[in-house]
């Protein structure tokens, strides 16, 4: 199906294997992704960290099917925004894609901020702004060069971080065997019936479901993809489920080690563990691995995603022309890219103290987003996590939509023409 029956004509360069978008997928979600936020599902869930994830992997996977349906019968760049555009209404369309720039506009400054955390104990006298800016700085650099480059760079660094999680399971599980921790993997992680509650594992779900956010991002690769209109949905479902197992492996294996630890912090909470399997040694490099794969890797995907929501948006003149322009030697939407970079660095800034906040609030966008997508199982799933949300994080949400709701009301009521900025 060629993207020419829906109006538009190809403009990004169409370079990505199915195998890409798996890999894409799985950098963008981050096999170690629980490493950065392990503390703060441990406390919400009171222990039971795999059980959450395993209700967020359910949610996730329904919303995954519901991708991989609508990504085979419109197979443009848009994502969500598109599909809630051409499957409800315009308005549900841009309501579902102003959501989720909520998420994918923040999530970039939630992972340098993250990487920043990691960065600490290593190098406490360089503050977190010098960070963001290298971050920031190289991840544009890269995504404005093109997604053939981006693809390659993302293959050395999944095998990256998958070798550095087989290191850790290897010596977690040596350590357990020794009587480190609970002795022994046991089932305590999966289900404590003195601390269990939905309304528990709905909160920790809610954050831990932040580690998911990205398989939806393989959809907007979708006018760079060339293996045909399936590739899309097939590498969506595949990526959300091998990510999945390993976060529930990992988090099993990290609670069990935590038996009887008070962490220091719930923000080093993961480094704390590996620390006590095997030595500073290991804490080292988890720290290095998480920065590498927290501020380049998945930060990387992040932007690239975002910038094609931008770029989507703004080729229906719903957010300024200006973002739908594309770089005619590199066929990238390259003011998208550097507006995400802006953002980012504006966003990092503000919530430099306050990341759990920032956490809520990408997964309140993501969610609402994901709500408008399908009607499903995995949307009670979803909305029971959105009601049992902290109130900041729905306060912030909530204050988003109102903004869209005003913004779109000057645009259809009050502009009544397509939004375009002439330069």
């Amino acid at each position: 199906m060629s993207i020419e029956e829906f109006g538009y004509k190809d403009q990004l360069h169409r370079a990505l294997t199915t195998k890409d978008l798996v890999i894409y997928g799985m950098i963008f979600m981050v096999p170690i992704a629980p490493y950065s936020v392990f503390g703060f599902v441990y406390n919400d869930a009171k222990g039971m960290v795999p059980l959450a994830y395993l209700v967020g992997l359910v949610g996730m996977f329904f919303t995954a099917m519901s991708y991989a349906s609508m990504s085979r019968a419109f197979p443009l760049a848009g994502s969500v925004y598109t599909y809630a555009q051409r499957g409800l209404h315009e308005a549900a369309g841009f309501f579902s894609g102003w959501l989720i720039l909520l998420d994918y506009i923040l999530i970039p400054s939630l992972l340098y901020l993250l990487s920043a955390v990691a960065l600490r104990p290593i190098l406490p006298s360089v503050p977190a702004w010098i960070w963001l800016v290298v971050f920031i700085s190289f991840n544009a650099a890269a995504n404005l060069i093109g997604i053939q480059f981006t693809a390659r760079l993302n293959r050395y660094l999944l095998v990256m971080e998958l070798l550095v999680l087989a290191l850790f399971v290897v010596v977690g599980l040596l350590a357990l065997h020794a009587g480190q921790g609970a002795g022994s993997l046991t089932l305590k992680p999966i289900y404590d019936p003195h601390v269990f509650s939905f309304a528990t594992v709905a909160g920790a779900t809610s954050i831990a479901v932040l580690s998911f956010l990205g398989f939806d991002g393989v959809s907007t690769l979708a006018e760079e993809s060339r293996s045909g209109k399936n590739a899309v949905g097939r590498a969506t479902v595949l990526a959300l489920v091998l990510v999945g197992a390993l976060f529930m492996l990992q988090t099993w294996i990290a609670t069990d080690l935590s038996a009887g630890m008070h962490f220091s912090s719930a923000e080093t909470a993961f480094y704390e563990i590996t620390e006590r399997a095997g030595g500073a040694w290991l804490r080292l490099i988890t720290i290095i691995a998480v920065v590498i794969a927290t501020a380049i890797a998945n930060a990387m995907a992040a932007q690239a995603a975002v910038s094609r929501i931008l770029f989507a948006m703004a080729r229906d003149s719903k957010l300024p022309a200006i973002l739908a322009k594309v770089h005619p030697r590199f066929k990238t939407p390259y003011i998208s890219t550097m507006a995400v970079a802006g953002i980012s660095l504006a966003a990092g800034l503000l919530f430099a103290e306050r990341i759990d906040d920032l956490a809520r609030v990408v997964n309140f966008g993501a969610l609402t987003g994901f709500v408008l997508l399908h009607l499903s199982v995995g949307m009670l799933i979803i909305v029971y996590v959105l009601y049992e949300m902290d109130r900041a994080a729905k306060i912030l949400g909530l204050g988003w939509i109102v903004i869209g709701a005003f913004y779109y009301l000057v645009l259809t009521l009050l502009i009544k023409k397509p939004v375009a900025l002439k330069i």
